[in-house]
Parts: C-alpha cells; structure tokens; sequence
C-alpha cells in the first residue's frame, strides 16, 4: 500500500471511529424518598450504566428514607428513645456523620437551625410528611420545652458512642436530611463513573458536569404561586436549596402557621418568605437556607457570613428581595416586572 493510499485508509478508519461514537444521552427517573419526589437525571453514553446507577440511587435513598426518619421505629428512633436517659449508648454508622454535621452546623448559625427541637417539630403537628390541620399548640406546652431549651450542644460524642445531657433532645433532621441525602446520591454516581447529572429533591437539587452541551439551568419557584421567580445556570459542582413558608403550613383562624420553627420562641420565624442559598454542598445549603430563614431580614446577612454562604436570595414578608452581590451576579430575575430588590453587603 502506498504512503498517499496508507493516509487515506487512516483517516477513513478515524472518521469510522467517530461516526461510531455514541453520544451522551439523558436518562431519567422520578424515585419518592423524604415525603418528596427527587428527580434523578444522568447523561452518559451508556444505557446500562445510567440503569445500574439510578437502582443504586434508589436503594440508597430507600435505606436513608427508611432509617433517617424522626418519628419511625428506625435507626433514629432508637437513637431518640434513648437520648433522654443521659447514659451512652452505640449509634447506627450511617447516623453519625449526620449528627456531627448538625452539631458543627448548629454552632456555626448560633443554633438558628437546630435538629435537636424534635419536641417543638412534633408539638406543632409537622412530624408526618402531610401537613398538620391546626390548631396551634397550647401556649404553656411551648413554653415548657423553651424553659428545657433542648440544643445540639447537648449531644456527646465518642467514638461510635452518643449521649445527651439534656432529655428535651428529641433529633428532627427534616431541615437537613434532604440535603445531605443528596450529596450522598451525587458521590454515589461519581463513584459509579458518572460525571454529569443532577438530582433534583421536590426543587431542592445538586448537579455536577453539564445538561449535554450546556449548562444546567434551574428555576426557583415564586413563593406567591405557580412558576418561577428567578433562574440560575449552574455548571461545575453547586447546590440550589429553598426555605419558603409556603412548602408545609396549616391556617387556623385566618394565620398561616409554617414548619420552619425559630428555636429561640418555639413558634414559626416571621419575616421573610423564602430564602435561596447556592452553595457547593447541598447540606450546608439546606441548613443554611432554615437558619437564615429563621434568622429574619435584618441578622440574616450576619449568620451567613458566620457559616460561609456568600450566594443567598432572599424574599421577605412585603415582597421584597435581597440578594448578595455573588448572588446578583449569578442570578436572573424571571417576568415582566419582578418584583423590586436591593444588593446588601455581607459583613
């Protein structure tokens, strides 16, 4: 063969090749874990790597369903039951990474989000995944468990063993759960080989690499009704996490009463309507938009510098929007005329 016939014969086999290639395809399931829908979508050019993946997805948000839940005779149930007692005990493996994160979490929002108010969750009716019908609490029951003052710096840690010195501790990771959820889906996938997916938790999400040839683009929905309010276009690693008082609520007697409790009151936080945090960690951003929530419109840039969230919408009571600068520059106010926003420095 002569070196021209040669050449030729080589670039018809290379363009043989890349005819050959399979593209990246999206693969798609809606799998039911945390009283939500979470949409898992992967692209990949692999069918049955995307099928392998989503059944090991599912399993695993089965086992974290199942054993993460607060009022269940579960993994986190015992855990509850034998918190009051003050004596050690051994806590499930898969927990203790949850409640060490709770604790550091906790600190770091000066207890504005705080998963030892199990008690409070439960006193107002939000421990099912169904929202409660009313009425409030009895004032002096709230009062009670404010005097116990049950907190996350009342649980111990040694090795794989726990205590609390506090028995008003009952652990509620509804505020949490589903993003550290998440964040466990997305390392299973990349332990899987995957490199682009994203998984979305009833709105709540993580997405790594790319929606094919561009960047993901999300919605955040209009704390007043249907649609959305702003999008974002995320690409790389980040998370996407809402606090809003219209997700789980009750009205009694003409008031909307929410389950984003404040610890400090024992009462629905008043103020603000939702709070959007990006962040590059689904469960520091799911504990951050509760905390900054509860931490109201005027303390919330404060406690978000305090946990290093610098990416935070947030709409408060009167329709308002504040936005941080590194959220002002992410962030795409949907609508003909959206509703007005002011830029506020972090401290």
């Amino acid at each position: 063969m002569t070196r021209r016939r040669l050449a030729l014969a080589t670039i018809l086999l290379a363009l043989g090749l890349l005819a050959g290639c399979s593209q990246q395809e999206p693969y798609s399931e809606t799998l039911l874990a945390f009283g939500t829908l979470v949409d898992v979508t992967i692209y990949t050019d692999s069918p049955e790597a995307a099928q392998a993946a989503i059944r090991a997805v599912d399993e695993d948000l089965r086992f974290m369903h199942e054993n993460w839940n607060a009022w269940r005779p579960n993994t986190l149930g015992r855990v509850n039951l034998l918190l009051p007692t003050g004596e050690w005990f051994s806590s499930g493996p898969s927990l203790l990474p949850l409640i060490e994160q709770s604790i550091a979490l906790s600190e770091q929002s000066e207890g504005l989000f705080d998963p030892a108010i199990g008690k409070l969750v439960g006193l107002w009716g939000f421990q099912s995944d169904s929202a409660p019908e009313g009425p409030p609490p009895d004032e002096g029951q709230i009062e009670l468990l404010l005097e116990q003052a049950p907190r996350m710096t009342d649980i111990q840690i040694d090795g794989i063993r726990i205590r609390s010195t506090n028995p008003a501790v009952r652990l509620d990771f509804g505020a949490f759960a589903k993003g550290y959820a998440v964040d466990r889906v997305i390392e299973r996938l990349r332990e899987l080989g995957i490199q682009d997916a994203i998984v979305n938790a009833g709105g709540d999400l993580r997405a790594i690499g790319r929606h094919g040839n561009r960047d993901w683009r999300v919605g955040i929905r209009h704390p007043g009704g249907d649609g959305v309010i702003a999008s974002l276009q995320i690409a790389g690693d980040e998370s996407v996490f809402t606090s809003g008082d219209y997700e789980r609520y009750f009205d009694w007697e003409g008031e909307r009463y929410h389950h984003i409790i404040d610890p400090r009151n024992g009462r629905p936080a008043q103020g603000v309507t939702s709070v959007t945090v990006l962040h590059d960690n689904g469960a520091e951003a799911d504990a951050a938009a509760t905390a900054l929530f509860v931490a109201g419109p005027d303390d919330w840039p404060r406690i978000a510098a305090r946990m290093g969230i610098d990416k935070v919408m947030v709409i408060d009571a009167d329709g308002g929007i504040a936005l941080t600068p590194a959220m002002a520059g992410r962030i795409r106010l949907e609508g003909d005329e959206p509703a007005p926003f002011t830029l506020r420095e972090l401290p």
